[in-house]
């Protein structure tokens, strides 16, 4: 036996014996790509996904919405950098991170390249779009590479706190007017569908999904997780009182699971290959506040190796 194949052998064994793996730790080079592109994607999520609520900020109904949007979004910022960390203990810089992400060649979550056209949107990717995250989330909260499930556990609390944010703000519309709760089902209407596609491609067609459930990357496949956000998510809707635009969607008995209508799969490739309503101008965004950020991160440098050579006095 060659000696890589006794290290993936013990490799595997401490995976299966619920052992986290840490960034000095041997591991297969599959094993460190493969979490590269998982939890950078996850990085970029973050950061893109505060645009299409950042455009609600100056239009918040309230004080009150103003400050919990804010304050959201500002999460979303801390989660982002959380994960840029934990993306960098594999030996990849951020640099190259947001390189990637700027050229297109690092990809985030499909759902945010579609628009926010109502104060209902908020709420609803506060209930879905953060449900469907949570889902996700908290099974990484017991990932086998360390510094990933730690980042998680906060991360996730933060998020479940997110989700109740947005439905209460549908709970509010509901209760409200007929034309606020007609708002709130038009949201539904548009972000239910590409909310599921978060989940990712079916497993069938997951080139990656077995291995990474071998090594305990992912704890559910794909299809398992959009089953349990189904399941979740339909008796919050029939409480609001609004209807989840499915006409196949019905409770099975047999299987003890909501059964629901197909995926537009189509659409799910055009978007992820960078042909959404909004793919252009989120990337665009991020490039924009990249290169007029130059100056900061420059003199941030520049400040910091002034400290190291003891030219500048440190201050309490």
């Amino acid at each position: 036996m060659s000696p890589e194949i006794k290290l993936e052998d013990a490799f595997q064994a401490r995976i299966d014996d619920e052992q986290k793996i840490e960034p000095k730790d041997w591991m297969p080079e599959k094993y460190r790509k493969t979490h590269i592109r998982q939890i950078s994607q996850h990085a970029h999520s973050e950061i893109v996904g505060m645009l299409p609520e950042g455009n609600w900020i100056t239009r918040a109904p309230s004080l009150k919405r103003k400050l919990g949007l804010l304050a959201k979004v500002q999460d979303e910022a801390g989660h982002g950098l959380y994960l840029y960390s934990a993306a960098e203990t594999l030996g990849i810089s951020r640099d190259e991170l947001f390189d990637q992400l700027h050229t297109g060649k690092a990809k985030y979550s499909s759902i945010f390249n579609y628009p926010t056209l109502s104060w209902a949107d908020i709420g609803a990717i506060g209930w879905l779009v953060d449900g469907a995250a949570i889902i996700n989330q908290v099974m990484l909260t017991r990932t086998s590479y360390g510094p990933y499930a730690r980042a998680m556990v906060r991360i996730c609390k933060e998020e479940s706190f997110h989700q109740r944010q947005g439905y209460e703000i549908m709970l509010t519309l509901c209760q409200g007017m007929p034309e606020q709760k007609a708002m709130a089902q038009d949201a539904l209407n548009r972000f239910w569908w590409p909310s599921l596609m978060m989940f990712g491609p079916r497993d069938s067609d997951s080139p990656n999904t077995e291995q990474s459930v071998k090594w305990k990357i992912k704890r559910k496949t794909n299809d398992e997780l959009r089953q349990q956000f189904v399941d979740i998510t339909v008796p919050q809707a029939e409480y609001l009182g609004i209807t989840i635009p499915d006409p196949d969607l019905k409770w099975n008995e047999d299987r003890g699971h909501y059964d629901f209508g197909e995926i537009d799969w189509e659409e799910f490739w055009q978007v992820v290959k960078g042909n959404g309503p909004c793919n252009k101008e989120r990337l665009k965004a991020r490039v924009d506040a990249w290169e007029e950020g130059a100056w900061v991160r420059e003199a941030a440098v520049a400040y910091s190796t002034k400290i190291k050579n003891n030219e500048v006095k440190r201050t309490a």
